[in-house]
C-alpha cells in the first residue's frame, strides 16, 4: 500500500472520530446537546460543556412581544392558500409617502396610483387567477361573520382550489361554491354553523348552497361525518351566558339521547339548541325559548319538540339505572 493511500485512510479515520467526539460525551459517552442560548455544547448526562463560543444562527436583535418581533423581522409573510398567489406576490401600500414618512407630491402620487393599478393587473394574470380571488375574497368575508377560525378558512380554500383544478365550477356561481367549501371546511373541523346560518352570510339561497355541497362532496370524495349535536353546544352556551354545569348537563342530555337513538332522523342543530334549553331549567338559569331561537336561528315549536324529547330520554335513563 503506498504512502499516499495509508495518510488518505489515516485522515478519513481522523475525520470519522471527530464527528463522533462532537455528538458523544468524552467523559461519560452521553449525547451531547447544543444550548443555543448560551453559545454552548454540553454533555445531556453529566453537565459537560464539550464545546463553546458557537456561532449563533438565530437574529442578532431581541423582541418581548409578538408586535416587536414582527417590526425588528426582516423576512415577509408566509406563504397562504389563502390568497390566490399564496402570498408571494408584491403589494403597493396604499400610504402615499416616502421612505422617511415625507408626504409625496401630486405628481409622484399620481404615477404611484397608477403602479398599483398596474400591479394589481399583473397581479391576477388570467380569468382563472381571478375567478380564485373573488372566491377566497368571498370566503375570507363569510368565515369573518360567521366568526370561523383561521384554519377552517385555510381549508376552505384548498377546496376551492381543488374543486377549480377539478373543473367543477362551469354551471354553478363562484358564490356557492365557495359557500359550499366553507360549509363543509366547518364541519371538518368541528366547528360547523348550520345551513341557514350559511346561506344568511351568503350570496346564494339555502337550495343552492345545499345542491352544490352535495356534488363538491361527492366529486372530491370529501370525508366529513355527520354533524355532532354537541358541537354546537359550547356556542350556544357562550352566547346565552350560561355557566359550565349548564352546558355540561346539555352533554350529557344528548348523550342519553344518543344512546335512545333520538338522534337518527333529527336536526343537529334543533337538538342542541333543545339540550341548551334544557339544560338551562335544570340548573334554574333564566333563558327564554325566544333567546334560544334566536341564537340557534329555528323556531320555538322545534325547541319545544325537541326538548321534550331529551327529557324523556334522561327520564328513561335515569330509571333503567
Amino acid at each position: 500500500m503506498s504512502d499516499t493511500t495509508t495518510r488518505t485512510n489515516t485522515g478519513e479515520a481522523e475525520k470519522r472520530l471527530q464527528q463522533e467526539e462532537r455528538t458523544v460525551c468524552p467523559e461519560c459517552s452521553g449525547a451531547l446537546v447544543q444550548d443555543s442560548e448560551h453559545g454552548e455544547i454540553v454533555c445531556g448526562e453529566c453537565g459537560l460543556v464539550v464545546e463553546e463560543v458557537n456561532i449563533d444562527h438565530g437574529p442578532e436583535w431581541r423582541a418581548f412581544d409578538s408586535k416587536e418581533k414582527d417590526e425588528k423581522s426582516r423576512v415577509g409573510a408566509p406563504t397562504t392558500k389563502m390568497m390566490h398567489d399564496d402570498g408571494l406576490s408584491t403589494n403597493i401600500g396604499w400610504q402615499d409617502k416616502d421612505a422617511y414618512g415625507r408626504a409625496l407630491t401630486a405628481r409622484q402620487r399620481q404615477k404611484m396610483q397608477r403602479l398599483r393599478t398596474w400591479n394589481e393587473r399583473f397581479r391576477t394574470r388570467d380569468s382563472k387567477e381571478r375567478n380564485l380571488k373573488q372566491a377566497l375574497g368571498e370566503i375570507d368575508r363569510m368565515a369573518s361573520s360567521l366568526g370561523l377560525p383561521a384554519n377552517v378558512r385555510e381549508t376552505a380554500s384548498v377546496i376551492y382550489r381543488r374543486a377549480l383544478n377539478e373543473d367543477l365550477l362551469p354551471g354553478r356561481s363562484i358564490e356557492g361554491v365557495a359557500t359550499a367549501a366553507l360549509y363543509a371546511s366547518a364541519r371538518q373541523a368541528g366547528t360547523p354553523r348550520s345551513l341557514d346560518e350559511m346561506a344568511m352570510v351568503s350570496r346564494v339561497d339555502k337550495m343552492e348552497l345545499t345542491r352544490t355541497y352535495r356534488y363538491i362532496v361527492r366529486e372530491l370524495k370529501l370525508e366529513i361525518k355527520p354533524a355532532d349535536p354537541e358541537n354546537y353546544v359550547p356556542r350556544f352556551a357562550s352566547e346565552l351566558g350560561l355557566s359550565d354545569e349548564s352546558e355540561r348537563r346539555a352533554r350529557l342530555l344528548l348523550e342519553n339521547a344518543r344512546q335512545a337513538g333520538i338522534h337518527s332522523g333529527k336536526s343537529p342543530v334543533g337538538l342542541a339548541a333543545a339540550a341548551v334549553y334544557a339544560a338551562a331549567l335544570l340548573t334554574n338559569e333564566k333563558v327564554t325559548q325566544n333567546q334560544v331561537s334566536d341564537v340557534a336561528n329555528i323556531s320555538e315549536v322545534t325547541i319545544r319538540n325537541r326538548y321534550k324529547e331529551l327529557l324523556d330520554a334522561s327520564d328513561a335513563s335515569l330509571t333503567t339505572l
